[in-house]
């Protein structure tokens, strides 16, 4: 496919439900999997420019449609999942492939607070992609830069002022390759950091459906503003709250549900098909504007094409 053979994985034809928490989702053209961010640069300078390239992390938050992607979908792994911890200067250093509950433990077991993270499913490169958030803090809060490969394939360093991070967005430009990220971390006693993650993965098991095949949250909550400005969802409306009053707790399409436990998680039962849980998501969309007024967007990131 190219001009030098890279020292990653390319697979042709490679199906990517397994690679996704839903389980749903048809073949991609190609999957490359580099073997470092060397390789990653050469592949994608070598690639002609009208290829698409998707970058996928551990596919937490992603609905894969049936008939699958036409382009190259990359999938960064153990070249990419480094982590280091600086104690005196609190700065975190992590591979894009590093997933956010590693990189909160590390950071805490070096004294240092990526608490946030720790209930946050998926990995580094999604987390400043989607300016990912919890318990009233964000990505944005503590980023000082990525590293990332343009889709020419080109490395190159951008601070976090210039990503344009906002609730659950950046300006990242499509196909770029988020690589690495370096986070600043304030100081604090290690025990009450293991103490308080405890206390979030309980608060997490005891209300969201961890056990069923989800995407975590579907909807984004109705964005706020906070006092700079800054959209963002620290404030009492949530978008399952909305659902709930929508009643659609524990709807079913095919072979996908609204959960009964937390009715902003979309689940797959067994056997559905990505087109059961974006139509349910879609049915969701549709009765929350009917019923409230609010137009719920997706969190989830949706895909590909469908089935023929």
């Amino acid at each position: 496919m190219t001009p030098c053979p890279p020292r990653g994985a390319l697979t042709a034809g490679r199906v990517l439900a397994d690679l996704t928490w839903l389980r749903v989702g048809g073949p991609a053209d190609w999957l490359f999997q580099p073997a470092d961010e060397a390789d990653l640069t050469q592949f994608l300078a070598q690639l002609p420019a009208d290829v698409p390239v998707f970058p996928i992390g551990v596919g937490s938050n992603l609905i894969v449609r049936d008939g699958g992607i036409r382009g190259v979908v990359i999938r960064l792994g153990r070249g990419f999942n480094g982590i280091e911890v600086d104690p005196e200067s609190g700065i975190v250093t992590a591979g894009a492939a590093a997933l956010d509950a590693h990189v909160a433990r590390r950071a805490a077991e070096a004294g240092r607070d990526l608490t946030f993270l720790r209930t946050i499913p998926g990995s580094i490169g999604g987390a400043v992609r989607m300016n990912a958030g919890c318990y009233g803090s964000y990505v944005a809060d503590h980023l000082i830069d990525i590293r990332a490969v343009t889709r020419d394939g080109r490395p190159v360093t951008i601070p976090a002022g210039d990503l344009a991070l906002a609730y659950r967005s950046s300006s990242l430009p499509d196909g770029w390759i988020v690589t690495g990220a370096r986070l600043r971390a304030d100081a604090a006693d290690p025990a009450q950091l293991a103490q308080r993650m405890d206390e979030q993965l309980a608060r997490r098991d005891a209300s969201q459906p961890v056990k069923e095949r989800s995407a975590g949250s579907t909807f984004r909550n109705p964005a706020g503003f906070s006092s700079t400005g800054r959209a963002d969802d620290r404030h009492d409306l949530k978008a399952w709250t909305l659902i709930d009053a929508a009643g659609l707790r524990g709807h079913r399409l095919g072979g996908a549900q609204m959960s009964e436990k937390h009715p902003n998680f979309l689940l797959n039962t067994g056997d559905a098909s990505a087109a059961d849980l974006e139509a349910l998501g879609e049915l969701v969309r549709a009765r929350v504007r009917e019923t409230s007024g609010h137009a719920l967007q997706w969190e989830v990131i949706r895909i590909g094409e469908p089935a023929p």
